[in-house]
């Protein structure tokens, strides 16, 4: 059974990757060697992920064939997204959102490697109704 609780011990166990990779490569790099790395990262640590996995659009009840894809989806429960920019905007933070609720998933991570410290400056969490269902 999916828990708060255990949907909190999951966003650990992914910002310690991020951590861990942000820890090696630094900040200034691309997204996508993020990325690979983070598969690499989560692969070691042995945590379920699928990467850029399609997200449904749906329009008045009938998917929309479009390219949209979300970075990760970690344990079919959280949506990580994953940036390199100077700053954090809001429309990061819409686009997180919005992936979470159509992909109906309680969480979403934001994590932005163009930082000194990722733990402190690089990661945002975010959580929707399907969250406050949980126990």
């Amino acid at each position: 059974m999916i828990t708060q609780s255990y949907l909190t011990d999951l966003t650990y166990k992914i910002n310690g990757a991020c951590i861990e990779v942000h820890k090696i490569l630094g900040a200034g790099l691309l997204e996508s060697v993020y990325h690979k790395c983070l598969e690499e990262e989560f692969s070691l640590r042995h945590i379920n992920f699928k990467s850029e996995l399609k997200i449904p659009v749906l329009y008045k009840g009938k998917e929309i064939k479009c390219d949209f894809f979300c970075d990760f989806l970690i344990e079919n429960q959280i949506v990580l997204e994953i940036k390199s920019v100077a700053t954090i905007n809001e429309i990061h933070r819409t686009q997180i959102l919005n992936y979470i609720n159509l992909m109906q998933k309680p969480k979403g991570i934001l994590i932005n490697f163009n930082v000194k410290n990722l733990y402190h400056q690089g990661q945002e969490t975010f959580v929707n109704k399907y969250y406050e269902m949980l126990l």
